[in-house]
């Protein structure tokens, strides 16, 4: 056996064994809680700590800015690794908080599956639709797990029909519940027949004891309410007989989301799903290419891109690091590789892997892992990096700003920390940055997706490089970036700006002063992104 094929036989054995993820959520429907009770049954922690800040509780695992142990909330994706029944995990933990940014996004074009949790009580939430949106685009499979079956819940069979009508993805359960709210005693599997019951554990922190048995089993009767038996008997009949069973092709084509039921808070169905999970969720066998096309990540040498950057995640170290996506092939530090943007050759040498704050240098990774690379300035969200060829991956999405404001240094002798402060922070593409001679009086403007993200900026400008800043939210709504040609035509006086990139763009109070613009000006193209194709804007026009 030749060397190259038996180093192709290891990639392929540890992609198969890959299976890399993120879950998605609207706000408080468990998305933190979820994460770390995986991590729990996953044999990464071994004792899970309350999401929202308690006493003598630790802040989740994943969360590891201030903020975010203040707030209960996840505010950066972060990239967690265990094993699990000899499979290796890659969970990205995305933001879950109303005003996401563009990081969340990006964080989902890294993944080859996602995980939807649902507010049992509420269904289908606002946030949940626009996620789904982007895993459904991108043609990434989504498992769905209801959450919160403990407490109040909508009735299941109207659940799974309100996530056909609005997300337009058939559900399919996988599990079945045993009773709702108080009444939650376990699940039904519909793949071996069995019913597991489930022992609470106080306050969730340690795995749940559970027991199984089949349905007909006459010691049941003895475990529930009457009433709850029956019910949950009539229930399951009608789902065997009238919903049909799982498909996997129809799940990797995105045609049927399978349907999960528990408690994480309680571990209620944790491990079964996670069982499940392994078996149904593909390895990272192939990345999208801009052609259409899929990256065979077994025979093709080493490869991946950018999706994160996050300046001090670790104030000891006070370094950048870029997250980056193995698509093919096998990563070895101290590899040299091409760069597609510099076009130059680049050592990976400084590379980790993470686990919420902590890093654990990292010699070799694989398809589907994530790795922090040390970056002095060399890498930026996007960037594809290859031993050989570099790929022409599917290029990660980008979306305009809704939210405007401009920066102001308080402190004249924190100005220095302040400029880099903003360059620093602006690398990571959480906000857009922007310069101007016309809006914002010739201070930085920045963009952003929500509120949020305002304050989280000016937080890290405070607490990261000791400048306080203020921030004055300016009345654009709506942002489009322009040409290079066409720049000479833009009318004196329009709001026109200058990216971090040196790419201009306009912004407007609203889309009807946009719409007025471009009837005004009908041979200035308008473009909704600053990296969209020419050739299907020529279609437009």
């Amino acid at each position: 056996m030749s060397e190259t094929v038996a180093g192709q036989n290891i990639v392929e054995e540890e992609t198969k064994r890959r299976r890399t993820f993120a879950i998605i959520a609207h706000p408080d429907a468990g998305k933190t809680t979820l994460t770390e009770k995986l991590l729990l049954y996953g044999g990464a922690i071994q004792l899970a700590g309350a999401v929202k800040a308690r006493k003598n509780r630790k802040a989740a695992t994943s969360d590891w800015m201030e903020m975010e142990k203040e707030k209960g909330i996840s505010i950066t994706s972060a990239a967690l690794q265990f094993e699990y029944k000899n499979h290796v995990l890659n969970l990205l933990d995305t933001p879950g908080h109303e005003d996401f940014s563009e990081d969340t996004y990006r964080t989902l074009i890294a993944a080859d599956t996602a995980v939807m949790v649902l507010d049992a009580g509420r269904g289908v939430e606002p946030q949940t639709i626009k996620l789904f949106k982007v895993c459904r685009d991108r043609g990434i499979p989504i498992v769905t797990f209801v959450n919160k079956m403990d407490r109040p819940t909508k009735k299941m069979f109207e659940l799974l029909d309100e996530i056909e009508k609005v997300l337009g993805i058939t559900a399919i359960p996988m599990v079945w519940p045993i009773g709702t709210g108080v009444d939650f005693s376990g699940v039904y599997n519909r793949v071996d027949k069995k019913i597991y019951t489930y022992d609470k554990t106080p306050g969730g922190s340690q795995k749940s004891a559970f027991q199984s048995s089949g349905i007909e089993d006459t010691n049941l009767d003895t475990m529930f309410e009457d009433w709850v038996l029956k019910q949950f008997r009539e229930e399951v009949e009608l789902v065997e007989e009238g919903i049909a069973a799982f498909s996997l092709d129809e799940f990797l084509d995105s045609k049927i989301t399978p349907v999960f039921f528990g408690s994480a808070v309680n571990n209620f169905g944790i491990q079964l799903f996670l069982d499940h999970f392994l078996k149904i969720a593909p390895p990272p066998l192939y990345f999208p290419l801009k052609n259409g096309d899929r990256l065979d990540p077994i025979t093709t040498p080493f490869s991946g891109f950018v999706f994160k950057v996050q300046a001090n995640m670790n104030k000891a170290h006070r370094d950048r690091i870029a997250f980056l996506r193995v698509c093919s092939g096998k990563f070895e530090r101290g590899l040299n590789v091409n760069h597609g943007r510099l076009g130059k050759a680049v050592k990976l040498s400084s590379s980790f892997a993470f686990f919420g704050q902590d890093r654990n240098t990292v010699d070799e990774a694989y398809p589907g892992d994530i790795i922090g690379l040390v970056n002095p300035g060399t890498y930026s969200i996007g960037d594809i990096l290859a031993s050989g060829k570099v790929p022409d991956l599917k290029p990660l999405p980008v979306f305009a700003p809704e939210i405007f404001a401009t920066l102001s240094c308080v402190e004249t002798g924190a100005l220095k920390s302040f400029r880099k402060g903003i360059e620093q922070l602006a690398e990571e593409g959480i906000l857009h940055l922007f310069t101007s001679q016309t809006v914002g009086g010739g201070l930085p403007v920045i963009g952003a997706m929500g509120q949020l993200q305002f304050e989280v900026f000016r937080r890290r400008l405070q607490d990261e490089y000791s400048a306080p800043t203020n921030i004055n939210i300016l009345p654009y709504q709506v942002s489009s970036w322009l040409l290079e040609e066409d720049i000479p035509k833009v009318p004196q006086g329009s709001n026109l700006v200058t990216d971090s990139l040196g790419r201009a763009a306009l912004l407007f109070d609203s889309e009807w002063e946009k719409g007025y613009f471009q009837k005004k000006n009908p041979e200035i193209r308008l473009l909704d992104y600053p990296t969209q194709d020419v050739s299907e804007l020529n279609q437009e026009y």
